[in-house]
């Protein structure tokens, strides 16, 4: 497979909490340096599974971008990193992503540039939703994401999710499963929450930049909150 992404989440022991909290700055000298590694960022992730104010300092993210799977294979073997992740973190999950369908920018680039489309087919979608809050956008976008992220916890299509984010609160991220791709659609379309923010979101223009990303997840491999999401799933 050409261009491909990840997602990473790791949960550290309580004990290693401040190491990994240093590991967001220490980390990014050896990603610069990693051998196809095109994109990342390295993320951190709110209590629970939506976007919340709160911040949860013993679970971080990174997403990636690869020039080809054996690149990605290649930092998962031999990378420090990820060596780290085997042997100090509590739990951690790695999942491949095949590009199936995005637009947006992050960071004043696309970070799928150049990536082949892939059909969109039966079986699980991850979506990757990504967004620079404008200062005068803060507070009505703040309010306004409660309701939709309370929808998203019932809704029975949801594999998982995570809120992750560059900063706390004005550069805002969710990463989630999906069983299929009818229901991730189910839960942007026919939610009247979801579609309420989306309508606020550009008539009073709360967004500085954006990204909306869809995947075929595959090749997932360690535990999301104790178990793989994807196992069963199709």
């Amino acid at each position: 497979m050409s261009v491909l992404a990840s997602f990473h989440l790791v949960r550290y022991p309580r004990a290693a909490a401040p190491a990994a909290v240093s590991r967001m700055a220490f980390d990014r000298p050896l990603l610069r340096a990693t051998p196809g590694l095109r994109f990342w960022r390295l993320l951190g992730t709110g209590r629970g599974r939506t976007m919340t104010l709160s911040a949860d300092l013993r679970r971080w993210a990174l997403f990636a971008v690869w020039d080809d799977e054996a690149a990605l294979g290649r930092f998962l073997a031999g990378s420090e990193i990820a060596r780290r992740w085997r042997d100090v973190a509590r739990e951690a999950y790695s999942v491949r992503l095949e590009p199936l369908r995005w637009h947006g920018a992050w960071g004043g680039r696309d970070p799928l540039a150049g990536a082949p489309r892939a059909a969109a087919g039966a079986g699980p979608v991850a979506i990757l939703t990504r967004a620079a809050v404008r200062p005068a956008g803060l507070v009505p976008f703040t309010r306004a994401i409660a309701s939709p992220a309370r929808d998203l916890l019932v809704r029975d299509g949801v594999l998982a999710s995570v809120g992750v984010g560059e900063w706390p609160v004005a550069r805002q991220a969710t990463f989630s499963l999906w069983r299929s791709l009818a229901d991730a659609r189910a839960y942007a379309y026919d939610g009247a929450a979801h579609r309420e923010v989306v309508r606020r979101t550009r008539e009073e223009r709360w967004y500085g930049e954006e990204l909306f990303a869809r995947f075929r997840p595959f090749g997932s491999e360690g535990t999301w909150d104790g178990s793989d999401p994807l196992a069963g799933a199709g």
